[in-house]
C-alpha cells in the first residue's frame, strides 16, 4: 500500500503506532453504533488484525479515521469494496466524502477495479450521503443484514460505483 494524497486528506498506510488513535475513535458512542463489537477490550485487537488493509485518514496532520478496503479476486466477480469510520469531531467536513473518493480513485485507477461496493446501515443517512458525493448509488436494501447493539438484525444499504461514475 501506498500514502495516497486527496484533497483535504492524507490516507497513509495504518500502522501498530496508529492502534490507539484508533481505537479511541472506534470507542466513541457515534463510531460504536455503526461498527459495534462485542467487547472493548476486543477493539485493539480488531484494529491490529485489520492493518492489512487500513489506511489512516489524516487531514491537518493528525489521524481522524480510518479506511478499509478488500478485493474480490475471482475473475467473474472481480471488484472492491470498502469501509471507513471517522472522528465524529470531525464529521460534517467533507473529510469522508474525499477519503472515500481517494481510495476509490486508487482502486480504479492504480488496481483497475471497475466496479465498487459499500455497504452502509440503510438509517446511516450521514454515511450515505457522503457515499452519493463521491458517486455511489443505492443497489437495494439488504433486509436483517447487520446484527446491532440491541441483538436485534438491521438492514443494510448496498451501494456500488462503477468505475465511469467517479466524481
Amino acid at each position: 500500500m501506498t500514502t495516497l494524497h486527496g484533497e483535504r486528506v492524507t490516507l497513509r498506510p495504518a500502522a501498530e503506532g496508529d492502534v490507539d488513535a484508533l481505537v479511541a475513535i472506534r470507542a466513541t458512542p457515534e463510531v460504536r453504533r455503526w461498527w459495534d463489537m462485542a467487547a472493548e477490550e476486543d477493539y485493539a485487537a480488531a484494529v491490529v488484525e485489520e492493518l492489512d488493509h487500513t489506511y489512516a485518514i489524516l487531514a491537518e496532520g493528525e489521524i481522524v479515521g480510518a479506511i478499509q478496503w478488500y478485493e474480490e479476486e475471482d475473475p467473474q466477480y472481480r471488484h472492491a469494496g470498502l469501509d471507513i469510520y471517522l472522528d465524529p469531531g470531525r464529521s460534517g467536513r467533507g473529510l469522508g466524502t474525499d477519503a472515500v473518493r481517494t481510495l476509490a480513485r486508487h482502486l480504479v485507477d492504480d488496481l483497475g477495479h471497475h466496479r465498487l461496493v459499500i455497504d452502509p446501515a440503510a438509517d446511516n443517512v450521514a454515511a450515505i450521503r457522503a457515499y452519493e458525493k463521491a458517486g455511489f448509488k443505492p443497489v437495494g436494501v439488504m433486509r436483517r443484514y447487520e446484527q446491532g447493539q440491541d441483538g436485534t438484525f438491521h438492514d443494510g444499504l448496498l451501494m456500488d460505483l462503477l468505475a465511469g461514475e467517479l466524481t
